[in-house]
């Protein structure tokens, strides 16, 4: 008879109209048609931003026990669960009309309503408690003060736990096990949920969320978070097109032609479980994740998903930052010292090399010289002070140099630019050598002048057999030139002599004169050098050097000059 009469009771409050004016409180909005709390169901409640929703239930005649799980999606909620007992039974005789007729008035003094759970915030939360009188309607108030969202509502009649929702084990957070460049590897405790038989798929799963932004407390909440960012993309992408007008106008007629649409597909679609993008879906406890930038930070989020109900629980997440790439050492360089550095042209050495300067004195100037050594190769050079880059050029086969001002030090980075590719397997012809030197010993507010041409030129009339004269353009500045020489073997071999070689490198009976030279018009800087002691009808090599205290020696291109062979 109770559990006849609570239906009656259901079927005269819902089926008359006025009845919750009546009922609701006059701060709330009664919602049509009503909606019943199912048993052993996820139901999914759509929560417009400042309006409340109630769902009503009751109990079985012998159930003893109820819990009610609220699970919320990206914002936070306010729900409550009330209990309203009825004290006096309606009339056995024309009850139905009663109720229909004075339905508040027999609501309002027959029973009381007592508010028995509340709770405010976006984590899933479950009531657990006795049942109350068998002649009692249960009412579940959702509301949403941020923004329309979406809620699942579960109830469960009776001991023990409902399994619609997967259990977390007593430790829910993420830890870390590993952190390298491009990859993080995580695990966590296992849950209770995951049990793997052979043969048969289970219902349960993990899925390894990441993001850039911040953790997420729900499955529901990063759904969300990744819908809104590709919808900001596709809102960028569509602002260039013309037609976007023509779409939203047409968009927004069918709107308001059919304004259950949309809400009908989205209680259709809350049940099933759409990939947000697992990195790691497996029922495993642990998740290396790949394919990571590095220095970069990252936020993790594990969840327990339940396939067949389209439910889930999260974990604690975590964060971690990828470690930076490895950074080339940064070799000092002493004053005037000339360094000489192999670089590598393959993918392996894009970086290249970095060396660091500090001038001497007050001025923090100096003066950088660079000279390659191979034929084709250039290298770039970056010169940076104060993380500000300074200047960046590339360095063929002359010889290079950079004034160094504006910072007490100066960071160099060298980069070898290959000018072929290089075959596979062939990695001797991807290193390129060059010498460098950095001294603060030259003062003047500009790099020096380099002679006008560096060709060095010989006289057919003044050649003897015995000897041969030479000319080659100066500078204005007072300098030292130096003559060398090397006789070619009879075989006919002629081997050049490599340009990165420092007269000092030189034999000492190689050295033939070295001569001061100065001549302030340009033009004129014009000065020779009669070369004897020679044996007649033999081919040799000359070579000048321009002599300098602030930087590389610089090498006048190779002049072969064959003495006569009858005067």
């Amino acid at each position: 008879m109770a559990l006849s009469w609570c239906l009656c009771l259901a079927t005269a409050l819902f089926s008359c109209p006025g009845t919750f004016k009546a009922l609701a409180p006059e701060n709330e909005v009664t919602l049509h048609p009503t909606t019943w709390l199912s048993e052993n169901r996820v139901t999914p409640v759509h929560l417009p931003k400042g309006r409340a929703r109630r769902l009503y239930f009751t109990l079985k005649k012998k159930a003893d026990l109820l819990s009610v799980t609220v699970s919320p999606c990206a914002v936070p909620i306010e729900w409550s669960l009330a209990v309203r007992t009825l004290k006096d039974k309606p009339p056995k005789k024309a009850h139905c009309e009663f109720l229909c007729i004075m339905p508040e008035v027999w609501w309002r003094g027959s029973g009381r309503e007592v508010r028995i759970h509340t709770y405010t915030g976006n984590a899933v939360d479950t009531y657990t408690g006795p049942a109350y009188a068998p002649a009692s309607i249960y009412i579940l108030r959702l509301k949403s003060n941020e923004q329309n969202t979406q809620v699942s509502a579960y109830l469960h009649e009776g001991p023990g736990p409902s399994g619609a929702f997967p259990e977390l084990p007593s430790d829910p957070r993420v830890h870390t096990l590993g952190v390298g460049m491009t990859s993080v590897t995580l695990n966590w405790a296992p849950s209770s949920f995951i049990v793997v038989k052979d043969g048969h798929q289970p219902h349960h799963e993990y899925c390894v969320l990441v993001n850039h932004k911040h953790n997420y407390r729900s499955l529901c909440a990063a759904r969300e978070g990744i819908r809104k960012e590709i919808q900001s993309v596709q809102k960028r992408q569509r602002r260039d097109k013309q037609s976007k007008e023509i779409v939203w106008a047409t968009l927004k007629d069918w709107w308001w032609r059919h304004p259950d649409t949309l809400k009908d597909r989205e209680s259709s679609t809350a049940d099933k479980f759409e990939d947000p993008g697992c990195v790691c879906r497996d029922v495993e406890s642990v998740c290396t994740v790949s394919d990571l930038l590095p220095d970069t930070q990252y936020y993790f989020d594990v969840f327990v998903v339940d396939r067949v109900n389209g439910t889930s629980a999260a974990y604690t997440g975590t964060f971690a930052r990828t470690h930076e790439e490895a950074r080339p050492a940064v070799t000092s360089l002493r004053e005037g010292q000339v360094k000489w550095v192999t670089l590598s042209g393959d993918a392996s050495n894009l970086q290249g090399d970095k060396f660091r300067f500090k001038p001497r004195g007050w001025q923090q100037n100096g003066l950088l010289t660079l000279h390659t050594c191979n034929g084709t190769s250039k290298v770039k050079v970056t010169v940076s002070t104060k993380g500000q880059t300074l200047m960046s050029q590339e360095v063929g086969h002359q010889l290079a140099q950079i004034w160094l001002h504006g910072g007490p030090s100066y960071l160099i980075q060298l980069q070898a630019l290959a000018s072929s590719p290089i075959p596979k397997g062939n990695s001797g012809k991807s290193k390129f050598c060059l010498k460098m030197q950095a001294s603060s010993a030259y003062h003047r507010r500009a790099v020096p002048v380099f002679p006008s041409t560096l060709q060095i030129k010989s006289f057919n009339k003044l050649r003897t057999c015995s000897s041969v004269t030479l000319a080659w353009m100066g500078t204005e500045e007072r300098s030292l030139y130096c003559v060398y020489r090397r006789q070619i073997p009879l075989d006919g071999k002629h081997i050049l002599t490599d340009r990165c070689i420092d007269p000092e490198s030189r034999p000492a009976n190689e050295r033939v004169l070295c001569k001061y030279f100065q001549e302030l018009n340009p033009r004129r800087a014009v000065t020779t050098a009669v070369i004897g002691e020679l044996e007649s009808g033999v081919l040799y090599v000359f070579d000048v050097y321009l002599m300098r205290r602030w930087g590389l020696p610089i090498k006048y291109h190779s002049k072969t000059v064959r003495t006569r062979s009858e005067c």
